[in-house]
């Protein structure tokens, strides 16, 4: 089912009038055949062997394409072409991939995971991690530090988009670092010249409260600016916790799915 089609359209307008009549129960629960009729189907924690909850267009793994059947690992890259997307949960974390994007899950390394957003656009949400384990999503210009988040993230040439919508994480521009540290993390490494970063910033969110583009090049001296609040929604971090067993950790207010969002 394409996100952008008319069927979908009518369902988010459902959707919009169940919230503002009250019909969906509140606090951090929902109605479960209001979700059915926008998804198709009631999200769920996934069973046991089980990765793809949905997948539409082309999308990749080491070239080839993946289908509701797939087995996603923790090394794996995924590649999502034109009008194209894969909502899935590996392990206890969970994310939309949209189109045009470019994800390496980058799980080689147990204790040190590092994911790289190589290009597109990326929601996900994090379990807890155990004790001597860390987590980052890397971008090309960022390094991005997870401890038991919800995020969404865009990756462009000349800026990356941060959306800390719930829990803690650690940013820093990563031309400040060789390329793959995580934010945050002890064992960071300064570039060979032995510049300390430009500026490093920790946001601790309850409700997306402070989204942040991390820059190619300074803007009136300063690599990590506001920004606003775009492209996802409650709904969606809902569906992917889930996935998971979890629960997001907010209510559902109806205002939210008149924020702007990207078609995907």
């Amino acid at each position: 089912m394409a996100i952008s089609d008319p069927q979908f359209d009518a369902r988010r307008r459902y959707l919009v009038r169940a919230l503002s009549l009250g019909w969906l129960a509140g606090g951090i629960g929902w109605n479960s055949a209001a979700l059915a009729a926008l998804f198709g189907k009631l999200p769920g924690k996934l069973p046991a062997g089980k990765s793809v909850f949905e997948v539409k267009g082309e999308v990749l793994i080491d070239g080839k394409p993946v289908t509701e059947s797939t087995v996603i690992k923790p090394t794996d890259k995924i590649m999502t072409g034109t009008n194209s997307y894969v909502i899935a949960a590996v392990g206890a974390n969970s994310f939309i991939l949209r189109d045009r994007s470019v994800l390496d899950l980058g799980g080689g390394n147990p204790l040190k995971q590092v994911m790289r957003l190589v290009s597109g656009k990326f929601l996900g949400v994090f379990g807890k991690l155990g004790r001597g384990r860390s987590l980052s999503l890397n971008t090309p210009i960022a390094t991005i530090g997870i401890r038991g988040t919800g995020l969404y993230a865009e990756s462009d040439p000349d800026k990356t988009y941060l959306c800390t919508c719930y829990g803690t994480t650690e940013m820093a521009a990563a031309t400040d670092y060789e390329f793959g540290a995580p934010a945050g993390a002890r064992d960071r490494k300064p570039k060979a010249d032995g510049r300390e970063p430009v500026e490093t910033t920790t946001v601790t969110a309850q409700h997306h409260d402070a989204p942040k583009y991390i820059l190619a090049q300074p803007e009136s001296g300063k690599r990590i600016t506001p920004a606003p609040f775009i492209n996802h929604t409650d709904l969606e971090l809902m569906t992917l916790e889930a996935l998971v067993g979890r629960e997001a950790p907010f209510g559902l207010p109806a205002g939210e799915y008149e924020a702007p969002r990207r078609e995907y």
